[in-house]
């Protein structure tokens, strides 16, 4: 069947009411259901490790989109993508088939893409979506968003400039439990918020990971692109399909640490409940020994006060997750868990006179469902762009161990020439920070 209206219109446009497809039978399209093949949301995956293999997969399962082609610099694991999606069109009459690519900007070049993934480490990230933007893509981009602030500022420039969706993969804006939460803070069920404890892990160290005998099939040099040059190890690039979390993200080179790894979702409902998702903190304060990785402090304009580190309930029971402390109450919130003193704090309905928070469909429906509507996603670019900001501030206070005063509106530092260089670093070869 041919149609004379492109993807990109019948998903932008008024042309979905104007011309809609006819249904075909679920038996025509196979898995992919009664959406019309011109109707779907094309998708690139561009990096095809332990992460991006769960939303691969939940992709293929929604009626609505289809991959069309995967893109990983190790080829073991890019072929292991390229057969889940073709196993799963097998029966698909009108699917064509899952490219594969190395390098990303061939992926970026095709116009029959209309969004892509970008599950690659860190370091990837600003550089692969701003990339995908100016290409006229729509992204969804994993946490934490950048390596660096710098490329935060960059990637919400990008993103404005040129009118796409950027869905930040920080999940939990979309779970119930945290949605709760920050609705009880944000309406004062809390009364004034005094404290915010926010427990995730500290920060990354550099590099020290010793050579190992090369990976077969794997584009080492493209892996470490901005990075600097080292030998090859399986800790940063393990050997083939692997089923675990590499600790790629314990290097200063490539990330955070849990700093910006689970910092990148927690520091981010911290930031929810203080409604503080276009702002940030206006000072950071190392603890007395910066060493151990904890205790760092963010002051805020409102007078609260986050800190890095774990909390004792009102019950003597010390938890991780995020606790909320106002004068009037303490909420406290992790993946499957809220609980709050007193308990009517998150119990309650919301009254006549509260506001509710958006109550996401679900991460990626609310992704699909923005990219047809242009309106900004549950965790749009700015959203991820201001948390992990905070957890950037964070490790410099740590790494540098001394106090920084931020301006959040202006996305550098306060009368401080030395911290400024501070938010980017150097880039080897052909990967500068992109322009937006």
């Amino acid at each position: 069947m041919t149609n004379p209206i492109s993807r990109r219109d019948l998903i932008t446009g008024a042309a979905v009411f104007a011309a809609a497809p006819m249904v075909i039978k679920a038996s025509a399209l196979g898995r992919q259901g009664a959406t019309a093949p011109s109707a779907r949301l094309t998708i690139g995956v561009i990096g095809v490790g332990k992460q991006a293999k769960g939303h691969l997969n939940a992709f293929i399962r929604t009626p609505e989109v289809q991959v069309v082609a995967v893109c990983d610099v190790d080829t073991t694991r890019r072929e292991n993508g390229k057969k889940i999606v073709d196993d799963w069109y097998s029966t698909d009459t009108t699917y064509k088939g899952c490219a594969t690519y190395v390098d990303y900007r061939e992926l970026l070049a095709r116009k029959d893409i209309d969004a892509v993934l970008i599950g690659t480490p860190d370091h990837w990230h600003c550089t692969i979506a701003v990339d995908a933007v100016k290409h006229g893509k729509d992204v969804y981009c994993e946490k934490p968003l950048t390596l660096t602030i710098a490329e935060a500022k960059v990637m919400v420039d990008a993103v404005r400039k040129h009118k796409r969706v950027l869905q930040t993969g920080s999940q939990q804006r979309s779970d119930k439990e945290f949605r709760i939460a920050c609705e009880a803070v944000r309406n004062g069920r809390i009364g004034k918020v005094k404290q915010v404890f926010v427990s995730v892990g500290g920060p990354s160290k550099p590099c020290d990971l010793p050579e190992e005998p090369m990976e077969s099939g794997l584009d080492w040099d493209r892996w470490l692109g901005q990075s600097p040059q080292r030998p090859y190890n399986s800790v940063l690039s393990p050997r083939g399909v692997h089923d675990h979390f590499p600790n790629w993200r314990l290097y200063r080179e490539f990330s955070g640490g849990g700093m910006t790894d689970w910092g990148a979702h927690h520091f981010d409902i911290a930031q929810w409940g203080l409604g503080m998702d276009e702002s940030g903190p206006i000072e950071v304060i190392p603890p007395d020994d910066p060493s151990k990785g904890i205790g760092v402090k963010f002051l805020y304009a409102s007078g609260a006060e986050v800190i890095h580190g774990g909390y004792t309930g009102p019950d003597g029971v010390e938890r991780g997750g995020v606790h909320f402390v106002g004068d009037r109450g303490v909420v406290y919130v992790d993946r499957g868990k809220l609980i709050s003193w007193p308990d009517e704090i998150v119990k309650a309905p919301l009254g006549a006179s509260e506001k509710p928070l958006f109550t996401s469909p679900g991460h990626h429906q609310n992704w699909y469902d923005c990219i047809k509507s242009r309106e900004k996603p549950i965790c749009d670019v700015e959203i991820g762009a201001r948390s992990v900001t905070v957890c950037h501030l964070g490790n410099l206070a740590y790494w540098n161990g001394r106090k920084l005063k931020w301006d959040p509106e202006k996305w550098h530092f306060v009368n401080d020439k030395e911290a400024d260089k501070w938010r980017d670093r150097e880039r080897r070869g052909e990967w500068k920070l992109p322009k937006a």
